[in-house]
Order: C-alpha cells, then structure tokens, then sequence
C-alpha cells in the first residue's frame, strides 16, 4: 500500500490574526518543515496531478507528498515562492470572496477580516508551480445547507477562477473539511475532477478523490510529528464511509445553525449526550 501523507496549511506568518492563529506556522517552522519533506525522499505532487495517477493516467511515485493551503492569505505568497525555490509544487484552495482587488467582500463571508491575497497574484502563483483550487465564495458549512446553496457555492468559486485564469480548475476543497454525499455529489456535478476533505487522516492509493483525507498542520505541529507523518505513521489511514460521530456533529449544527461554529473554531460544542468532537477553521 502507497501512504500519502496530504498535508493542509493555512497561513505562514510571525503575526498572525488571532482567530487563525492556531492554524497558522512561523517562517521558521515553515523553512524546517520544507527541509524534511525534502529529506524524506517524497515526491510532491498538486492535487490534480494526484487524482491522474491514482486514476492510472500517470504513474504515482512510490512515495508521494501533497502540499495543500486553504483560504488564500497573502503570506502564502512568499510561502510559494520558497517552495518554488526547491521545485515543490502544491495547491491552493482559494476562497473567492475573501480575495483582494475584486469585487466587494461579501458581507455574510464567514472568514473574519484578514490579509488575503489579490486576485491579480494568481496568475503569478500558476507561474511558480501552484495548483489553484476552488473553495467557495463564502466560506460556509456546506454540508447543512440547501441543495441549491450548495451548489451556487460551488459553482460560483469555481467560475470566478476559471474567469480569471483561462484555465479549468479541477479541484475543490470543502470550508471547515464538512461534506457529504450531498456535498460530494454537488462538487463532481460542477466539473471538479476532486475534492479535498480534511479527517486528519494519511491517504493512500485508495483514497476516494471526492473525500481526500488531509493533515491539517498547527501552530502546534512540530517537525518531529511532522516527520512521523512523512514516514505513514502517526496518524490513522483513513477509512471508507462517516463514522457515526460525524454524522452526529452534523445533525447538531443543523440544529444549532450558525451558533455552533461562528467561521472559526477551535473547538465544537460538545453535543448533549454525545462525544466531543474537535472542529478545524480549514
């Protein structure tokens, strides 16, 4: 079996907004981060590029890496820069209506307010070797709303990219890892190829690409627990189908609504009579 370690970040910053800052790593951290995927031997790889070898139209290294960054902070910039700086390439799951240089921010966007990137960066970011994904326009938990929300949600970030970049964008990643069947149905039924979950999980040639599992990496995450993950340890693979807690959770924020999880959080309510369960800003 082929372990693939997909790793998630966000920001990359000695001063982070507090509402991400524990999702967000120093330049340091970052730098020592990048030395050991580089000392791992691992072939990194974009998402899309990924789903091609795991669908046999390439051939998948023997040991494969993905880098993944959500959201769309201006630092990742120069996160990508570095990156490109040692031929590693990864994707960014932008959310379109917390870019800069465009339209208005929406004012429902779940995300607080934060230094993001400007539309006009894309094009440059392509040009270093990143992938650019869709990741909603609001940011909001897809998978406890409409049918027809979802889906304009998708559809929208997906679009608004393509517009920009003449070019397809393939992959998608769901706000916060929540999706569905529904959710899954309504990413492939908009023309994405994948879609990235989060499960804190390593994925393997089995994964399923409208589910992948993703790392996420914190404030927390030492190069010692990262470099665990490089090796396929410390962490459960991820398994076929929901566990019954996810199902649980989404039931309560269905019932909670928007007082469940305000955009960001770092830890969900705990349900009546149910088990804690840790929520992730992604």
């Amino acid at each position: 079996m082929t372990v693939i370690p997909i790793l998630l970040y966000h920001s990359v910053t000695d001063e982070p907004a507090g509402w991400i800052a524990p999702f967000a790593v120093t330049p340091t951290t970052f730098v020592r981060h990048v030395d050991g995927i580089l000392d791992s031997g691992r072939t990194a790889m974009t998402v899309t590029e990924l789903c091609s070898a795991l669908a046999g139209g390439t051939v998948l290294p023997a040991r494969p890496v993905v880098i993944t960054f959500d959201d769309g902070f201006a630092d990742f910039f120069r996160a990508a820069q570095y990156l490109a700086r040692y031929r590693l390439p990864s994707t960014l799951y932008a959310c379109t209506g917390a870019l800069r240089g465009g339209q208005p921010r929406p004012a429902d966007l779940a995300l607080p307010d934060a230094d993001m990137l400007d539309w006009s960066q894309l094009g440059e970011l392509c040009e270093l070797g990143v992938e650019i994904g869709a990741h909603t326009h609001h940011h909001p938990q897809l998978d406890v709303m409409r049918d027809a929300a979802v889906v304009d949600e998708i559809r929208r970030s997906k679009e608004l990219l393509e517009d920009v970049l003449a070019t397809e964008v393939p992959s998608f990643a769901y706000p916060h890892g929540f999706q569905s069947r529904a959710t899954r149905r309504a990413a492939a039924a908009a023309g994405h190829t994948s879609a990235a979950a989060v499960m804190d999980a390593l994925g393997s040639e089995a994964a399923a690409v409208y589910a992948l599992p993703r790392l996420t990496v914190r404030s927390t995450t030492s190069t010692a627990q990262l470099a665990q993950w490089l090796h396929g340890r410390g962490a459960a693979m991820a398994s076929d189908g929901e566990r019954l807690r996810t199902t649980a959770w989404r039931m309560y924020r269905r019932v909670r609504g928007t007082r469940s999880t305000r955009g960001v959080f770092s830890q969900g309510p705990k349900p009546v009579g149910g088990p804690s369960v840790t929520g992730t800003h992604q």
